[in-house]
């Protein structure tokens, strides 16, 4: 961050603005890629597969960099000051100064945002209530799979092929949304049994859905009309419902979890266009004038105009920017297969790679217990964060010791009231000190080593063993605020502050372990995929660890004997989720259908219908479905994507003239990756 790169920039300099909003900071980084280190990029992600990856790809340099609170109440706003702080490293690094300075910021060619906002929402209650209208025909009452209480079964339905087998009746549904209306109910997710074949039916829903608040739209200030060009077709807008369709979201004919991904969608829906409103006002606040894109839990990034239809891709991004930052800032972390791990303030989040390219989960992202046709990567979280608060459970040695999964604010070496599992790690490594007495450094910075310290009485004594190796992480903060907290509540228990220290911090090595143990099981138990090409790999079995986020310089070193494994902190650990986003590669995808019977290919989340010939073929289908992807990410602003079939599929069948026909299904992806690798 302090190399002179020259007085002037050069014109081939290309500038990417990386921002995450996590649970307990909001971090921005800026990078630069010299035209020079753009030479790759011709080569194709099948001719950089055959190749070494990391040589392949630009080399990028991380400017500067930035870090706040994040304020849950009120996320735009931690971006609006993460942005603010960012402007003054740049007026005040040297190196930045010779670019441009705070100018930098109106030089950014792509910004990619990552962020909790829906997810929390859906944890703490405060997404919008969601009305369900099913439409399934013959066969088990929709109900079975519903979510909330607000849920209308309207008569009618389809076949497996999307022929209509009883008309939809939609009378009821008009009056049932008049009562919905009434009770403030504002979002509604239409969803019928193999629309994805036909989406007939949930459009006919949600043309009685707005009939119903046609005239109440006509008089309200803001209403929006359905033909305006800028309302996103996956969400019909009328003055009382934003309208969720689900063929739009995914083409799988898993019935249940289409609702599920449907509801969760229209939960967050508002929510999430309001967030990226106030964000896009606060990237121009600050001079950024470059196209955004939002991160999604698959790995990838997805421009603002799609993620506005699709809000639930980006519900559990959290993982899917430490993953991506971790391949970014160390190649090593790209051979064999690696757990990746990032401990934040509230979590430590797990995922696995396998050759560079994360494990994904293809059953689909699971939000509250139910499965979803979300793909996102396969991953764990669990409540144990450097602000995770000690709780003790008996007295004396036989006392219990448990770090989160509650967390109330920072640690006390950050001003917190409460000992947390930070404070703990002081109070390993360090020499105790008076109240109030000397800082360590922010989290992650080598300044604070305790090697330039010298320990006094108790701790004297003990260095010895064992004892040794707990000094071996870092300080971060004021230590003698994590002491003073850490010895008052030894004493309460009934144990020295040393005792305690190493029972909270084995606990939460004991939860780690657990758990990227569970991960390991869960991922192994069936056909293993990656991101890049989702084909079927061998068992999944990491060999060592890489450990990001702000605690991570202090916790690292005990890891190792927890896991079992070699465990290594990259560069820039502390903003490593902000350079994931930053140069993460934009991802999508397309499922169309083609029944050569009927002559009808179809693209569900497109709403598009055409004719198609008898003989037409596998191969046709797939050339159509990449057509129609690079048509949809060009308009998107993300032209210039390399696409590749996934999945295809053919089967025999006879059409109702009883002559044989095709029934094919093609899904069509963007291929997903970096834009780059971090280098000094």
């Amino acid at each position: 961050m302090k190399q002179n790169y020259g007085a002037n920039a050069s014109a081939g300099q290309v500038f990417l603005l990386g921002i995450d909003a996590g649970g307990t900071h909001t971090d921005a980084v800026l990078l630069v890629q010299d035209q020079d280190a753009s030479e790759g990029r011709a080569a194709s992600p099948r001719e950089r597969a055959q190749a070494d990856p990391a040589a392949r790809l630009p080399r990028v340099r991380l400017l500067a960099a930035a870090k706040t609170r994040t304020k849950h109440d009120d996320l735009p706003a931690s971006v609006r000051e993460v942005l603010h702080a960012l402007a003054r490293v740049l007026a005040g690094d040297a190196a930045a100064r010779a670019l441009g300075g705070t100018a930098l910021l109106g030089r950014v060619s792509r910004v990619t945002l990552g962020a909790t906002l829906a997810v929390n929402a859906l944890v703490q209650d405060k997404a919008d209530t969601v009305a369900l209208a099913l439409s399934a025909g013959p066969g088990l009452d929709p109900r079975r799979f519903a979510m909330g209480r607000h849920v209308y079964v309207v008569p009618g339905g389809l076949d497996h092929r999307g022929t209509e087998v009883s008309p939809l009746t939609v009378s009821g549904l008009e009056a049932q949304a008049a009562r919905w209306s009434a009770e403030g109910i504002t979002a509604v997710a239409c969803v019928g049994k193999f629309s994805p074949r036909n989406p007939a039916h949930e459009q006919r829903m949600a043309q009685a859905l707005n009939r119903e608040s046609a005239a109440s739209a006509m008089n309200s200030p803001n209403a929006v009309s359905n033909a305006a060009p800028n309302v996103a077709p996956t969400i019909a807008t009328g003055a009382s419902f934003s309208i969720t369709l689900g063929h739009k979201l995914s083409g799988r004919l898993n019935f249940p979890r289409r609702i599920a991904t449907a509801y969760f969608n229209a939960a967050v829906q508002r929510l999430h266009s309001g967030f990226l409103d106030a964000v896009e006002s606060a990237l121009a606040a600050a001079g950024v004038r470059a196209a955004v894109r939002l991160l999604k839990a698959d790995g990838g990034a997805v421009p603002l105009s799609l993620s506005r239809r699709e809000p639930v891709q980006s519900v559990l991004s959290g993982p899917a920017a430490s993953v991506m930052g971790v391949l970014a800032l160390c190649p090593a972390a790209r051979e064999g297969c690696a757990l990746l791990l990032d401990m934040g303030g509230t979590t430590t989040d797990m995922a696995l790679a396998v050759d560079g390219s994360p494990v994904v989960d293809r059953e689909g992202m699971i939000l509250q217990g139910r499965r979803t046709l979300v793909r996102a990567l396969a991953s764990v979280s669990i409540g144990v964060g450097g602000d995770s608060l000690v709780s003790i459970d008996g007295h004396g040695d036989g006392a219990s010791v448990r770090v989160g999964p509650l967390r109330q604010g920072p640690a006390m070496a950050f001003g917190g009231t409460c000992p947390t599992l930070l404070d703990a790690l002081n109070t390993l490594h360090s020499a105790p000190q008076a109240p109030g007495a000397g800082t360590g450094a922010a989290m992650g910075d080598a300044s604070a080593s305790p090697a330039a310290q010298e320990p006094q009485g108790w701790l004297a004594d003990e260095l010895a063993g064992n004892a040794a190796e707990d000094m071996a992480g870092e300080l971060a903060g004021n230590v003698g605020a994590s002491l003073s907290g850490m010895e008052a509540l030894a004493r309460r228990c009934g144990l020295e502050p040393r005792v305690l220290a190493r029972k909270a911090v084995d606990n939460a090595l004991d939860q780690i372990r657990r758990a990227a143990g569970e991960l390991a099981e869960a991922v192994n138990a069936r056909p293993i995929y990656t991101l890049a090409g989702l084909r079927a790999l061998q068992e999944a079995r990491p060999s060592r660890a890489w450990l990001v986020g702000g605690p991570a310089a202090c916790v690292g070193p005990h890891l190792a004997a927890a896991l079992d494994l070699p465990v290594d902190c990259p560069p820039h650990t502390a903003v490593a989720n902000a350079v994931g986003a930053a140069l993460t590669l934009p991802t999508d995808a397309v499922e169309v259908y083609a029944d050569t019977g009927s002559g009808i290919l179809r693209a569900p989340a497109l709403d598009l219908t055409e004719s198609v010939r008898k003989g037409f073929s596998l191969d046709a289908l797939g050339e159509r479905a990449r057509e129609l992807l690079l048509q949809r990410l060009e308009q998107a602003g993300a032209e210039g994507a390399a696409v590749e079939i996934t999945e295809a599929e053919s089967f025999a069948t006879l059409d109702d003239n009883g002559f044989g026909s095709r029934d094919m299904r093609v899904v069509c992806q963007a291929v997903p990756g970096l834009a780059g690798l971090v280098s000094d």
